[in-house]
């Protein structure tokens, strides 16, 4: 997964069955039988559950979720340039999202939901064009999120249960985002000043 290969060829392991058609087992009733068997595995992938058979000698993905893990999440994980799916979610993992994650340009989907991350999410993260899948909710992350095609792209949710995020696409706005009052054109005030000095004066004088 660090280094850039060649594709596993599917997970199909052909394997050989010795029948016997006699009670007796001789050695001549015996036949010899070409089979094959599949690998297959559930895995989490982009938000819900399913099974890969044929193709999963080609997936390149880490599921670590709903363990038991703490600490932070090593740095060196961003070294694995090829990893397509990575899931971390619902463990206990603290500290911040690696600041090297976004040199993780193969990564399709990536879930840290239900964590103890802190921190801002890496601006990094705006380089990962290849991002079809992400969840940070229910963390204690803070700050804006970074701009990009993908990011903006998610539902509000996948950011969810992080009081601190703001910015698209969610409705919490960052710390000077707030609509500017708007002030008056000059010389309007002036205006709006004579103007009601005429309206006191035209109202004393009827």
């Amino acid at each position: 997964m660090a280094r850039e290969g060649f594709l596993q060829a599917p997970n199909v392991h052909p394997f050989t069955t010795l029948w016997y058609s006699r009670a007796d087992r001789h050695i001549s009733d015996y036949s010899l039988d070409d089979q094959e068997y599949v690998d297959h595995a559930m895995i989490e992938w982009q938000g819900s559950e399913r099974e890969f058979t044929r193709t999963l000698g080609l997936l390149k993905a880490i599921d670590l979720s709903s363990n038991n893990l703490t600490g932070h999440i090593p740095h060196q994980l961003t070294d694995l340039h090829e990893l397509v799916a990575l899931n971390l979610s619902n463990n206990a993992l603290l500290g911040e999202i690696p600041q090297q994650v976004g040199e993780m340009k193969n990564l399709v989907a990536l879930d840290l939901s239900k964590n103890n991350l802190s921190g801002a999410i890496p601006s990094s993260m705006s380089q990962m064009n290849f991002l079809g899948y992400l969840d940070v909710s229910c963390n204690n992350l803070s700050g804006r999120i970074p701009s990009s095609t993908e990011l903006q792209s998610f539902e509000s949710s996948r950011y969810n249960g992080n009081t601190g995020l703001c910015g698209p696409p969610l409705t919490t706005k960052c710390p000077g985002d707030e609509d500017p009052k708007v002030s008056p054109p000059v010389g309007e005030s002036d205006l709006d000043e004579d103007w009601g000095w005429f309206c006191i004066g035209g109202g004393t004088g009827f």
